[in-house]
């Protein structure tokens, strides 16, 4: 058997959610917010001009207050349980902020294999965004045969380069340019853990 890596996108891939509509409820604006999201993940809207825009949304929540509602979000489980099953081969790929889902990555045993925006904290709120991160850069980084796992149009690079490329729609629809770059499509977390535990 080949020895693949797993790369997984975060948002409606490991999470039953989209994580940044959800934080945004808590302070009313989470139409906008909703919004944002859906346009960037059909790629109306270039992932980074907009990841900047829904960090300014929500820079007036305190971290802290961010980091327990990201690590509280629920979990497609037999997506999470295969990640943590197979830590040493799994990586998360996310543009997420590290410092609001770094209890969550302890949750899921991936602190040390996350590739993520970075930011910088000043008395508990944001004070600069440092680096957002190109899913497809960090996918050309690796060496190993992989194996990606995503739902949004900002996985397509990813999948380009990818061994085996997989999307999930369990959450939310595969985005259409995702779609054009995939081999496999799953709607359901157990079928997908399933496939993926064919594949160790």
């Amino acid at each position: 058997m080949t020895d693949y890596i797993f790369l997984f996108d975060l948002d409606s891939t490991i999470t039953k959610v989209e994580i940044l509509p959800t934080v945004s409820l808590e302070i009313g604006k989470s139409d906008e917010m909703r919004k944002l999201t859906e346009a960037t993940m059909c790629g109306e809207i270039p992932f980074k001009s907009s990841f900047l825009k829904r960090v300014g949304i929500l820079s007036e929540i305190e971290v802290s207050k961010v980091r327990k509602i990201v690590s509280e979000i629920p979990l497609n489980k037999n997506i999470a349980d295969f990640i943590r099953n197979n830590a040493d081969r799994c990586y998360v790929v996310t543009g997420n902020l590290d410092v609001w889902i770094s209890d969550l990555m302890d949750k899921i045993c991936m602190k040390n294999h996350l590739y993520c925006s970075k930011a910088n904290v000043k008395n508990d709120y944001i004070n600069q965004v440092i680096s957002v991160a190109d899913k497809e850069l960090i996918a050309k980084q690796f060496v190993q045969p992989m194996v990606v796992i995503g739902d949004g149009d900002n996985d397509s690079g990813m999948a380009r380069h990818a061994d085996i490329s997989i999307g999930f729609g369990g959450v939310r629809s595969i985005a259409p340019s995702l779609l054009r770059n995939i081999q496999y499509a799953f709607y359901d977390d157990k079928k997908c853990a399933e496939f993926l535990e064919k594949l160790l």
